[in-house]
């Protein structure tokens, strides 16, 4: 059977946080998605993530592991995560523990009770501390000036959407920073759910100054040039009687679910 929902989890050095992440995990899951399965992407750490993972995938069978054989970056890993993904929904968060697993019950509820393709999480009352905090405000901003967005916390882990917007949206490496933007490129909707967000208490950050501003602006550079060179047009089917039998407009690659006819076609003669 199919799993319902696929968590894809990237990890680089979180070896004191894998077996609270799981356990925590399992007991939300058991009751929330039963179905779920947890694909969880070791991105080359070199600490002993490696072992403590292995420690733990005998406890939960739900529970699927890939490693990079190298330290490849945080986009590659949610990549690799994705073409593993067997679920039409996927969820994303870290493994820093730093994101509270229960809130994914909220982010479920949200996506049922909306419709929306896309669901995404904003960290309240942050826990991170004052570089960090101004850093992740200054780097918000910049990306929201520059895409025309108003998305309070682009950065937060905590995203459910459909499967579809994992295999069409373009990924390079620091795209993972870009998701929501990306996905309303290509036409899906979304809204927003307030999550809790706890202290680090293992581990150390793996994002600084450089990494979150420096790079998020020549990364969102490109991101609006992809902005402005999206095409807008409308198409009509001609059949051979001459009469339109169907009509589409589009600014984005449509998928099923979004595609909508301007006008109704005259029955065929």
């Amino acid at each position: 059977m199919s799993p319902s929902l696929s968590i894809v989890i990237p990890v680089y050095n979180e070896e004191g946080n894998i077996a609270p992440l799981l356990a925590e995990l399992e007991s939300v899951l058991a009751k929330a998605a039963p179905e779920a399965e947890v694909v969880l992407v070791n991105d080359g750490s070199r600490d002993g993530t490696h072992d403590a993972i292995l420690r733990e995938l005998s406890r939960y069978p739900r529970v699927r592991y890939l490693r990079l054989r190298a330290n490849t970056g945080q986009t590659a890993a949610f990549d690799a995560g994705f073409r593993a993904a067997r679920a039409d929904w996927i969820a994303t968060m870290d493994g820093d523990l730093q994101i509270d697993p229960a809130d994914l019950v909220a982010m479920l509820a949200a996506r049922d009770a909306t419709g929306a393709d896309f669901v995404y999480g904003r960290r309240a009352r942050r826990k991170d501390g004052f570089l960090k905090t101004v850093s992740t405000k200054i780097a918000n901003g910049v990306r929201n000036r520059l895409t025309g967005e108003t998305i309070v916390d682009t950065g937060c882990p905590l995203k459910v959407f459909r499967r579809e917007i994992a295999d069409r949206i373009p990924l390079f490496t620091g795209f993972h920073r870009f998701f929501i933007t990306l996905a309303h490129l290509e036409g899906f909707t979304s809204t927003e759910v307030v999550v809790s967000h706890r202290p680090r208490v293992a581990g150390t950050s793996k994002y600084g100054v450089w990494n979150r501003v420096f790079r998020a602006l020549r990364d969102c550079l490109v991101v609006r040039w992809m902005q402005t060179r999206r095409f807008r047009y409308a198409v009509d089917e001609i059949g051979r009687g001459g009469a339109v039998s169907a009509s589409t407009s589009t600014g984005y690659r449509e998928s099923p679910a979004l595609a909508r006819p301007l006008r109704e076609a005259p029955p065929s003669s």
